[in-house]
């Protein structure tokens, strides 16, 4: 199984090149370097939660740490190589309570089959699991003696 680390989305700007499946260039790192530095100088982290992206030989799984959050306030699509995740919560402040809207979004590296798609959400985890289709497989080849 290789596990794949991923904490901040991809910024696709107009001087950004692809590079392995995700956005890469120099703007694009200052961006990245700053916005994680400062998220938690800023009080809050816009939105934004914990997610990890790992993979076995079948399936991509993307795992999204959620508390607080009710497995009915989550909405999760999948569509061209791209992951969304949305949920919202309540936040209690001085005033009273107010609803957080929380979202990411995640690029999937592999082709996926798209109708097998799989979510589960329990004790504030959300897994969503994304088959792999067939022709992305790897697949043993026998080596014969001539």
């Amino acid at each position: 199984m290789r596990y794949i680390q991923f904490t901040q989305p991809s910024y696709r700007g107009p001087s950004a090149y692809r590079f392995g499946g995700r956005a890469a260039g120099f703007d694009n790192e200052i961006d990245w370097l700053f916005g994680t530095t400062l998220t938690g100088l800023a009080g809050g982290n816009r939105g934004q939660f914990p997610v990890e992206l790992y993979e076995d030989k079948q399936n991509t799984y993307v795992r999204a740490e959620l508390p607080g959050v009710n497995r009915d306030a989550v909405n999760v699509e999948y569509a061209d190589g791209s992951l969304s995740i949305r949920a919202s919560r309540k936040a209690k402040t001085a005033e009273g309570e107010k609803d957080v809207a929380l979202s990411r979004e995640v690029s999937i590296p592999d082709e996926v089959q798209a109708d097998k798609v799989t979510a589960a959400y329990e004790n504030g985890v959300l897994t969503v699991t994304l088959p792999r289709r067939e022709e992305t497989k790897a697949k043993k080849i026998n080596v014969s003696v001539n």
